[in-house]
């Protein structure tokens, strides 16, 4: 490791993530702690601290270091809660929800990005997380719940039946709306079973397979 990537990665968290209101300790702390380095290819190795949405391929990207920090400040995972998170991507994002959580499954449905995630998180020592492979929104089903649940891919609204995936008490990150003003908000079931969302921040995402606004025809 190079003192150069040091003080990259350091100038990414003072400058980027917490002048973006990511004040959260836990969050600055596993942000400093993992390469992020490691999670994009060698082409891109000189670009992994900077304030860009990185291409992954298959039309998707890589979110942006403060987008990343909002994530996780926002969910606020707790040692010993489980975590499921729609959309694997390089798996940084997973790395940083299983330092800071008990349990990570995450899924991709691309199965390249998928064994290349795997990789990434076993050679960083990520032994609480497991990568599925499957389409999200109609095509995967847990068969349990989680206390936290992670998108990051855009759904145009946020599907009913994601909610049943989430415990009591359990809250969802999701971005949602109509590209390019798309609006990221975190949501939380009571006890009781209603569910109370707050607006985070605006941003424009790619949307995941089968939640993209429906077509509208002009005559």
């Amino acid at each position: 490791m190079t003192l150069n990537v040091e003080i990259a990665r350091h100038n990414m968290i003072a400058q980027q993530v917490r002048p973006w209101d990511v004040l959260d300790e836990r969050v600055l702390g596993t942000l400093a702690a993992l390469r992020r380095e490691d999670f994009v290819t060698a082409a891109q190795r000189n670009l992994a601290f900077a304030d860009l949405c990185l291409p992954l391929g298959h039309d998707e990207f890589m979110m942006k270091p403060v987008v990343e920090g909002r994530v996780l400040q926002a969910v606020s995972a707790q040692a010993g809660e489980s975590v499921l998170e729609i959309g694997t991507g390089s798996g940084f994002l997973t790395a940083c929800l299983a330092r800071m959580a008990g349990e990570v499954v995450s899924v991709e449905q691309h199965a390249d990005f998928a064994d290349i995630a795997r990789s990434r998180l076993s050679a960083a020592g990520m032994a609480n997380t497991r990568v599925e492979t499957a389409e999200a929104v109609r095509g995967f089903d847990p068969k349990r719940q989680f206390d936290v649940m992670v998108v990051t891919g855009a759904v145009f609204e946020l599907p009913q039946h994601w909610r049943a995936w989430i415990k009591p008490g359990g809250r969802i990150f999701a971005v949602t709306g109509q590209s390019p003003a798309q609006r990221a908000s975190l949501y939380t079931q009571a006890d009781n079973g209603a569910w109370d969302a707050v607006a985070l921040f605006e941003t424009d995402l790619s949307y995941l397979r089968h939640a993209a606004p429906p077509q509208r025809f002009a005559l």
